[in-house]
This record gives structure tokens, sequence and C-alpha cells, in this order.
């Protein structure tokens, strides 16, 4: 059943026109987790600023409902004396209107110990508590639930007045109604504005995170053309942010289609230059003859040239795709100078220059490439090979020099070519220099041929790129 399911979920996408991969791993969509993030950072702010506007507004206007209720407490204070008969009047009434209708929702009372209460018509048949904790003649704003059905918002002071030795203490009450609905009323405002304000930044991030990934959608298309054949390259005029990757990956076409036509030529090499000798070995097994092993010998040994020539190609264009390619130079040098005194007793490796530089060469190549070049020279010179090392602009110079009879500036170039060997009375099969060519050019780096001026014989210029 699942098998079934599977392969319908790729026919749906093949008809769609996006096949896919059926083992794929995603991690999911980019767009929904920068549309996702944005929300909740939204969402975070939002809430936390909406919550301190909220205590800052909601305290304002508590702040202002007290304000009234000490501008009355202090209409009351200035117009109250004490009369013949000891007891608390006031000289003139106070201005709000609601003091007179009874449970209006606007209460003041004055009482003192040994004093009834002198109070608002408002009250009624009510009295308003004593707060035991609060004496004294600054202002004292608290609530209180002492009416049932109605929370109070009050306010006290203790006054003194003239003629009278009691403390008086005034008191002013309202119903908090009307304070929680201008809360309210304000709590709703930024809800409804928040939330709106939220919703249109979570939607300018959507648009933002849409429009600022297209040119990514613009980029996998022009992908699939390249796939498909109707490209070769990614021609899409994209954002400068995006404009790198787009280099980067034609340069990676460019390199790939590089090395498939370097595999191409290099394959055609190798059959045609095996095709020879096997020509010869079919010709001479149907038509036996008495040197026919001399004749086999041949040509599986040009045969056995030609595999590790292309062989030793093949290992050094499968080495340069590790970018990380790092080797010292003075540890090879090193080691082909201890190869070359077993091997050749007589004669003496010199090494000089710069013994920290260090090349973008694998160290197998590196050694193949120095012991080729110290052998010759070794081989073919008189007793005296000189090695120098040279930092030079980027790449590190190898000079590699012998005191022999030297080359002929018109043949030097030939010797090069594969199976060229200008002195045969030496062991050899004429691929040591076409083999260090080839590798050293897949390194980008450059070999020639020139006349030593101190030891008089050939002196070989290597150049490789060099590596921090």
């Amino acid at each position: 059943m699942g098998g079934l399911k599977r392969r319908l979920a790729i026919a749906r996408a093949v008809l769609k026109g996006r096949p896919r991969d059926p083992n794929r791993q995603s991690t999911g969509s980019l767009t929904r987790r920068m549309i996702g993030i944005a929300a909740l950072w939204i969402s975070v702010l939002l809430i936390g600023g909406g919550f301190a506007l909220d205590r800052v507004l909601s305290d304002a206007i508590t702040r202002n409902f007290d304000s009234q209720l000490s501008y009355a407490l202090t209409a009351m204070v200035a117009s109250a004396e004490v009369g013949p008969d000891g007891e608390v009047r006031f000289n003139r009434p106070l201005g709000d209107q609601r003091f007179l209708e009874p449970y209006s929702g606007l209460y003041w009372q004055v009482s003192a110990p040994g004093h009834d209460p002198f109070r608002s018509r408002s009250l009624w048949d009510r009295a308003l508590q004593q707060s035991a904790d609060h004496a004294g003649a600054e202002d004292h704003v608290h609530d209180s639930k002492e009416f049932q059905g109605e929370d109070l918002r009050i306010i006290d002071r203790e006054v003194r007045l003239p003629g009278s030795p009691a403390a008086w203490r005034f008191q002013v009450a309202a119903n908090r109604d009307a304070l929680n609905d201008q809360i309210a009323i304000l709590r709703r405002t930024l809800v409804r504005a928040f939330a709106i304000l939220g919703m249109g930044l979570i939607v300018l991030a959507a648009l933002q995170a849409v429009f600022g990934l297209l040119p990514l959608r613009t980029l996998r298309r022009a992908v699939a053309s390249v796939r498909s054949g109707e490209a070769s390259r990614v021609d899409v005029h994209l954002p400068d942010e995006v404009a790198p990757l787009v280099e980067e990956l034609n340069a990676l076409l460019q390199h790939s289609e590089t090395q498939a036509e370097e595999a191409r030529r290099h394959a055609g090499n190798l059959a045609h230059a095996l095709k020879t000798p096997l020509t010869v070995l079919m010709n001479e097994a149907t038509s036996p003859t008495a040197d026919l092993p001399d004749i086999v010998i041949r040509a599986t040994t040009t045969m056995r040239r030609q595999v590790d020539h292309h062989l030793a190609r093949a290992r050094a264009v499968g080495r340069r795709a590790n970018t990380q390619a790092r080797s010292e130079v003075w540890p090879s040098l090193k080691a082909v100078e201890r190869a070359m005194g077993r091997m050749h007793r007589h004669v003496t490796v010199d090494l000089a220059g710069a013994q920290d530089a260090a090349i973008h060469v694998e160290r197998q190549d590196l050694d193949e490439i120095l012991g080729n070049l110290i052998e010759n020279a070794a081989k073919y010179g008189n007793g005296r090979v000189f090695v120098t090392v040279v930092k030079d602009a980027g790449f590190v110079e190898l000079q590699i020099e012998d005191d022999g009879p030297g080359i002929p500036a018109d043949q030097r170039g030939k010797l090069f070519e594969r199976g060229a060997r200008l002195d045969t009375g030496k062991p050899g099969t004429g691929l040591g220099l076409a083999i260090v060519r080839d590798v050293i050019e897949i390194y980008g780096g450059t070999i020639s041929l020139e006349e030593s001026e101190d030891l008089g014989g050939l002196m070989v210029r290597v150049r490789l790129p060099a590596a921090v």
C-alpha cells in the first residue's frame, strides 16, 4: 500500500511538470520559515509593546480620574469651617450636582472622633468607612468594596481646621465604573489597532519573503533549463546578492564541460594508442612467427606505457577536484633527495631556497613530479643536481639544474612528446616528462626547459600555485 502511494505521488509530480526525487530529504519551505519567524517576532513585539502601552495609558487615565477627586477634595477643604457648635459646615455649596443626588456614585464625607459624620446627600443612609492605615495631611487614594454592588475609588486627607482641636478627615469617593469603562475602551482600541498592525506587518513580511526569494525561483527555472538541455549556461539577470552564485554556477558548468571534454579526449587518445599494438598482436597471433614473443613484449610494453600515462592524468584530475589540496615542498624534496642517494650514490643533490613554501598540489603528485625531474637530472647529469625553491607572486618556482651536456634549444620541445627519448642508451619508457607536464598543467602550473647558467647542463623551471 505504501509503495502504491509513493508511485501516485511521483506520478502527480510528473503530471505537474515538476518531477521529484522520492529519496530527496527536504528541510521545509524557506518562504514559510521566513514568514513564520517574522510572524512570531512581530507577535512578541506587539504583545510586549501593547502591554507596556496599556499600562502607561491606563495609569494616565487613572491619574486623571484621581486628579478630579483631588480637585473636589481641595474644594471641600477650602469651603469648610467650624461653626459655633463645633461642627464642620461649608460656607458655599460644592459645584457638582451629583453630590446632591442619592446614590449618584459621587460622595463626600467629613468626620472626626467624637463628632457625627458630615455627609453628602448622595450617600443618603450610608457612610464611608475610615481607613485605619492612613493618617496625615497627605492625600491617600485607595479602592474599596464597602458598598455592596459598587466599587469605589476613595481619596482622603486629614485637616485641622481653625478653631477646632480635632483632626478632621475629608473623604471623596466615586464609583469606579466610569474609570473601568474608559480603561476597557482603551484596551479594546489597543487590541484592534495592534491586531490590524500585526496582520499588516505579517502580510508585509510574507510579501517580502515571496518577492525577495523570487530570484531563487528564477534561478531554479534557469538551472532546470540547463539540465533539460535547453540552455548551456544560466543566463538571467539577478540581484547583486545572487549574481555571485550564478557566476560560480556557470564556472562549475564550464569546469564540468572541460573535465568531460578532457575525459573524452583522453579516452579517445588511449583507444587510438592501444589500437595499433592490439592490431599487431592480432595479426601476429593469426600468423605465428619465430619472433612472436619479442613482438608481444614490445606491444604490451607500449600498451602499458599508454595506460600508465592516462592513469596518471586521471589520478591528477581526480585529486585536483579537492580544492583544499596543500603540500609542503621541502619535505617532498628531502624525501626525493634520500631516494636519489640510495639509487644514484655518485650523485649529489643540493637543495636551497624557501623552506616554508607550500603549493596547491596533492603530496603524491608533488612527489611524482619531483621524483621524475630529479631522477632525470641525476640520470643524464655528471653527478651534481641543484634544486632551488623560490616564492614568486602567488606561485612557487622550482628550478632543477644538472651538470650534464644539456639539450639543444630546438630539441627541448620534443621531450614532452609521449615516448620521446633523446638518449636511448639510458633505461626508461620516455613517458616521464610527458606525465609531469600533464600533471603540472592540470594543477594550473607551467614547465619549461632552459640552460643552466651555474652548472652548464639543463634547467627545468616549474611554476605551481602557492598555498597560504
